[in-house]
């Protein structure tokens, strides 16, 4: 067992009993599978430790190949060795490395905020597809921050806006937009007051709100359901998609006569959700379905 020493918070020194043979690259890799195969398929697990190697020591899956009997240093291993403890927790990865790309952005993620999902980049990409040059966005429910800034790198001239309830959801966002050098206004706000507002004159709002019904809850893997805000996640049963009829009222006031409105969902409700807008004098709502097929997103027209 190789045994290393680090400082606490404080400076003191705390030992750090490494469970590994010797400290080769081989014998982490072969932790990372020990350890975390019970959990994941060992093509997931190698995934996994890749993505370690990768944003820790900047080592690409040619370097882990080719140096496999290398001996790390202590600093080194500390930093491989480490995530692994809280990934035998099932905490998600995204969150034990900090951060996660979307859109070609480096986004900062953690307990306070959803990591993306490849269904937002989709929902991104049929924005981006389909919209010329927004004056105004408004992002509801922004979480990390993710979509408002991948639209305001795309539509560099846009005002954009994210809002949401969460404090802490709004400061990552806040952190993310400096990180990668965009200007978003961040406002907190909660949809379902009746006082709230959206920012007036907009060309699109687009919303990923919670859409999961709460009975669903023991259905979800465990470091999503565990470690993920509920916030953002859930809704109640009675009303599957309380959050998509509160928006759609907020952005008809909100939206220029030909602005759009965007939603993301659940594929088993958000099929309800057209006939809903159009109740509210939408002149068009469409359902759109992902690259998997199942119905995803809502695309309405003011």
């Amino acid at each position: 067992m190789v045994v290393l020493a680090r400082e606490d918070a404080t400076g003191a020194a705390d030992l750090c009993a490494v469970r590994i043979p010797t400290n080769t690259v081989g014998a982490v890799l072969d932790l990372y599978q020990q350890d975390l195969g019970g959990r994941h398929p060992a093509s997931e697990v190698r995934a996994i430790a890749e993505a370690v190697f990768r944003h820790h020591l900047a080592w690409d899956r040619t370097r882990l190949l080719a140096e496999r009997h290398a001996a790390l240093s202590e600093s080194e291993l500390l930093r491989v060795y480490l995530p692994l403890k809280r990934l035998r927790c099932g905490e998600p990865l995204q969150y034990v490395l900090g951060s996660t790309t979307f859109h070609g952005l480096t986004i900062e993620v953690g307990p306070a905020v959803l990591i993306p999902r490849p269904e937002t980049e989709e929902l991104v990409d049929l924005i981006m597809r389909s919209v010329q040059a927004p004056a105004r966005i408004v992002d509801v429910g922004t979480g990390c921050g993710c979509i408002a800034l991948a639209l305001k790198r795309h539509f560099p001239k846009a005002e954009v806006h994210g809002l949401d309830v969460s404090d802490a959801a709004l400061e990552v966002a806040r952190r993310n937009a400096v990180r990668n050098g965009l200007e978003v206004h961040w406002t907190r706000t909660d949809v379902l007051d009746e006082r709230c507002m959206l920012p007036g004159a907009s060309d699109l709002v687009v919303s990923n709100p919670p859409y999961i019904p709460r009975t669903e809850a023991a259905t979800l893997d465990p470091h999503v359901r565990d470690h993920e805000p509920a916030l953002a996640l859930f809704v109640d049963d009675e009303d599957p998609i309380r959050f998509h009829k509160a928006i759609g009222q907020r952005a008809m006031e909100a939206l220029v006569h030909g602005g759009t409105l965007w939603f993301e969902g659940h594929h088993r409700t958000v099929g309800d959700v057209p006939a809903v807008l159009r109740t509210m004098g939408y002149q068009e709502a469409t359902l759109l379905h992902d690259l998997s097929g199942a119905p995803r997103f809502v695309r309405a027209v003011r």
